[in-house]
């Protein structure tokens, strides 16, 4: 049974005179059954409560860093490829900063997301021809090297292998260990890699024994598997960004989108919070995972957006029904011992992690 009293929110009153102070900060839900078995439960981290989402931290950190260093200049233009929730966070540092900002997507991207990223003042440039190999992520990479190679004044925060990406999640790490006190299991989605890394590292100094469950994306290549094209935004990866810290991870889940719905939808309709393909997969897991740890264990799950730009895909019934998409409960992972063992088409887990060829490390 949700309980209000379970959602943990700042005490002292906040100077909201500039937008940017409403990022982080965010509260804390406990989730429990159905995600979770009766009698356990995970703490949510709603990070759907900053302005943008999670990656408004890290926006304004890469951007604050590139003016400290000079790879900024006053007004210069700022260019990224984005599937979407970085462009709410760079639109928002445009303003707060004064620069404009170009932001490359693919025809994934909601309609919705694309009106809104250019009703805060971006402008939205979008590719209609996947890589040949890097697919979507690559083509987009290869339009934002062209914008910066006509503008020599610009720049790009370039996510995938910005360690200040990594950096921008320390304060959120130093939140969830004044909140919560010492953590015995993180779960997080992996796309660019810069949340994981950033608050495991922050943690493990904390919590040494602190279990890091990474959730991938069937399809992806993060972890080993072949890349494939995906219906999930927001994590999962056709290239290999430097960010992703694969020797933190203790072990790695892929969730197909079908098991993503299931989780998300009844978090809606459960707990009254929700999100995205991201918010739907760590959830599951987490609540996996607190089954299988000890009663007493506190398990952690960052949830990286909310619902809105999902209405159309997540939370519609005719989109999922086409997809295939509106099936029952997932009945738990299966197990592999190697990420490269087979190409998995389910929830997989697998306690071997390690960085796969190809892959750049840090």
């Amino acid at each position: 049974m949700y309980d209000i009293e379970s959602l943990v929110r700042p005490s002292e009153p906040r100077d909201v005179r500039s937008v940017a102070s409403l990022v982080g900060r965010t509260p804390l839900l406990r989730i429990s059954a159905p995600l979770a078995p009766a009698g356990r439960g995970f703490w949510a981290k709603l990070e759907g409560f900053n302005p943008g989402g999670i990656k408004d931290r890290a926006a304004l950190h890469m951007v604050e860093r590139a003016r400290a260093r000079g790879a900024l200049r006053p007004g210069g233009r700022i260019v990224e490829s984005t599937s979407g929730t970085l462009g709410l966070g760079l639109a928002l540092a445009g303003q707060v900063y004064g620069h404009p900002v170009t932001l490359v997507t693919d025809p994934g991207l909601e309609p919705a997301m694309g009106r809104l990223l250019a009703a805060y003042g971006a402008v939205v440039e979008t590719v209609d021809v996947p890589h040949a190999v890097g697919g979507w992520q690559q083509a987009r990479r290869e339009r934002v090297r062209r914008l910066l190679d006509a503008d020599p004044g610009a720049w790009c925060p370039d996510q995938y292998h910005n360690p200040d990406n990594v950096a921008a999640y320390a304060p959120l790490a130093r939140e969830l260990a004044g909140e919560l006190g010492p953590i015995d299991a993180l779960v997080c989605s992996v796309g660019t890699g810069g949340h994981s890394a950033g608050i495991a590292r922050v943690l493990r100094e904390l919590c040494p024994g602190l279990l890091l469950a990474g959730v991938d994306a069937v399809g992806s290549t993060i972890f080993g598997q072949p890349a494939r094209p995906r219906l999930m935004r927001g994590l999962g990866s056709s290239i290999h960004p430097r960010n992703v810290a694969h020797e933190l991870f203790d072990e790695v889940h892929w969730i197909a989108p079908a098991e993503a719905v299931w989780a998300c939808r009844r978090l809606a309709d459960s707990h009254y919070a929700t999100g995205g393909w991201s918010v739907g997969a760590v959830a599951l897991v987490a609540g996996w995972l607190a089954g299988r740890l000890p009663a007493d264990a506190v398990v952690v799950a960052v949830f990286p957006d909310g619902p809105q730009r999902y209405l159309e895909t997540v939370y519609d019934d005719g989109y999922c029904g086409v997809h295939g998409l509106l099936g029952g409960a997932p009945v738990g992972p299966q197990e592999i011992e190697r990420p490269d063992e087979r190409e998995v088409r389910r929830w997989t887990r697998c306690t071997t992690v390690a960085a796969p060829a190809g892959a750049v490390l840090p």
